[in-house]
């Protein structure tokens, strides 16, 4: 797999041209489409027709802006075929009800951000009789005896939010296939760093809000995966996409589109920043947990998979074992030396931070935060690249010794 593939299929949709010869897409704002032919009409509603024959129907079924964004991140991603959705979590949404019905089971990882824990552990049970079966997705015989059959899916995120262990993908998609089931990799993370297709998983989810738009301006989503699926997903008559409607407004489309591009450098920029900061940091005996060092636990695995021109990601946590403590340290970094923001999310130019157990994961009961491994003062810090490096490690150590998490002798080590 070269790591050029993903920009050299980004590069080849780039040549394409905008309504009207323009360098970017057109934006096509309308809510519904005219056929030149009456017959046309029946033919787009049994399926007979449709985008791949430049044939519309209705924005909340397809809008040419929006196909033309699930193109790119198809290419982006290595799939046949990709749809973009309202949110991340309208994302996941729809796969899982397109996949699973009343009574069928999904074993997925347990650590995985809050919203997603939610809708499996208490919404889809609630509300369709969708059970979940959580487990360590590190532990590849846990995930095997789990699946059952009754079993449709098989889900994690590639790098667990917040514990940031790496799923081992070519493994669970091979005990996935065994058993013919499905997996779905949510690569909120990890975009170009990781590409869970070409590591065999069936579909791929993404949190557009965060690290592909970069700004923390929208909300957007995408499924990526074979032209078939993505069908399924926006059938007339069953498709969850369709008929549910959390599709994408063809403006955020647009100003997606025009950010892609740039996602290789900003990708480098945060990986960059986040792994000389750790480094750092271990140097001081700070608790930092992150893919790029080698001592994290999956650092090997993680370099087998990863396309190493984009680093290790831009997601790094502090462990300092007391929420109370964790909140006097984001206070400090906040508001004392502005090194970035109390806030959740991530992907931001800005730095991001949260006290992961007590917001982004607070969904969870405190036993399944244990067994995740998120402890109360589990720092989660999505990295900036705005200042400079000495700028903002300056303003970290700053708010490190404030808070005595480290001593000021200990600044000598990192010099």
């Amino acid at each position: 797999m070269s790591i050029r593939d993903p920009i050299e299929d980004l590069a080849h949709l780039r040549h394409e041209f905008g309504e009207h010869g323009g360098v970017n897409m057109s934006i096509e704002a309308s809510s519904t489409f005219t056929v030149i032919d009456p017959k046309t009409m029946p033919d787009l509603f049994q399926g007979r027709a449709g985008p791949d024959k430049g044939c519309y129907l209705y924005g909340r079924h397809f809008n040419p802006t929006v196909y033309n964004l699930g193109r790119q991140m198809a290419a982006l991603d290595g799939t046949e075929a990709a749809y973009c959705t309202a949110s991340g979590m309208g994302a996941i949404s729809g796969v899982i009800l397109c996949l699973c019905n009343a009574g069928d089971e999904i074993v997925a990882s347990n650590a995985v951000y809050g919203g997603t824990y939610a809708l499996l552990h208490d919404f889809l049970p609630a509300k369709s009789g969708i059970k979940t079966t959580f487990v360590d997705i590190t532990d590849l015989d846990a995930v095997e005896a789990a699946i059952t059959g009754r079993t449709r899916l098989v889900f994690t995120e590639s790098v667990s939010n917040p514990t940031l262990r790496l799923a081992n993908m070519p493994r669970l998609a091979e005990i996935a296939q065994a058993k013919g089931v499905p997996l779905c990799v949510d690569n909120t993370f990890s975009p170009l760093i990781l590409r869970p297709a070409a590591l065999g998983a069936d579909i791929v989810v993404h949190s557009i809000t965060k690290f592909i738009s970069g700004a923390s301006d929208i909300i957007a989503g995408a499924v990526c995966g074979s032209e078939s699926f993505i069908g399924e997903l926006m059938d007339l008559h069953t498709g969850p996409l369709m008929l549910l409607g959390p599709t994408m407004d063809p403006h955020v489309a647009s100003q997606v589109s025009m950010r892609i591009p740039h996602l290789p450098l900003r990708m480098v920029a945060h990986g960059e920043r986040a792994f000389a900061i750790c480094e750092r940091l271990v140097g001081i005996g700070v608790n930092v947990n992150y893919p790029g060092l080698s001592r994290h636990p999956d650092h090997e695995l993680f370099n087998e998979l990863r396309c190493p021109d984009f680093g290790y990601g831009g997601v790094f946590t502090i462990d300092v074992g007391e929420e109370d403590k964790a909140n006097d340290l984001m206070n400090h970094l906040q508001n004392e030396q502005r090194f970035g923001y109390l806030a959740v999310s991530l992907g931001y130019f800005d730095t991001l931070m949260s006290c992961s157990g007590s917001s982004t994961s607070s969904e969870m009961s405190e036993e399944g935060k244990d067994e995740a491994g998120i402890s109360p003062g589990l720092v989660r810090v999505s990295i900036g690249y705005t200042g400079t490096l000495e700028q903002r490690w300056d303003q970290l150590f700053a708010a490190l010794e404030a808070t005595g998490l480290v001593k000021a002798t200990s600044r000598r080590r990192t010099a």
